[in-house]
């Protein structure tokens, strides 16, 4: 099994994990409170999501259903999916060469001229 295939099967399981451990939290509770928003919370934030991310993932959630007055449990998983993927994409894409040191990874098979890509190309 490859590096590749090696994490994309890891990538899998915490992605089943992380699913299963929020569908069992809607499952325990009847109605949208603070107790519900408390134990998403944790739920993240013992995911390895980050403390930082897990608290503005859940307070952006908490800000929409004060908002949009969602009182569905279904709305609020849409809304944490939506608020996750908001995260997830990346929102300045220019390359950012001005620190000192800067540094690059470039990650490929072996034959598609990785070499190529050197300090001459980067100005």
């Amino acid at each position: 099994m490859g590096f590749f295939d090696k994490l994309k099967n890891g990538l899998g399981k915490t992605r089943e994990s992380l699913n299963g451990k929020i569908n069992d939290v809607f499952s325990k509770f009847r109605k949208v409170d603070e107790e519900l928003l408390e134990e998403l919370e944790e739920i993240l934030i013992m995911s390895d999501i980050g403390v930082e991310t897990s608290l503005q993932i859940i307070s952006n959630i908490r800000d929409r259903i004060k908002k949009e007055k969602i009182e569905d449990q279904n709305d609020v998983k849409q809304v944490l999916k939506e608020e996750m993927q908001k995260i997830l994409e990346v929102q300045n894409k220019e390359l950012n060469l001005n620190t000192k040191p800067s540094i690059i990874l470039v990650v490929g098979v072996n034959g598609v001229r990785k070499n190529h890509f050197n300090r001459e190309n980067c100005k």
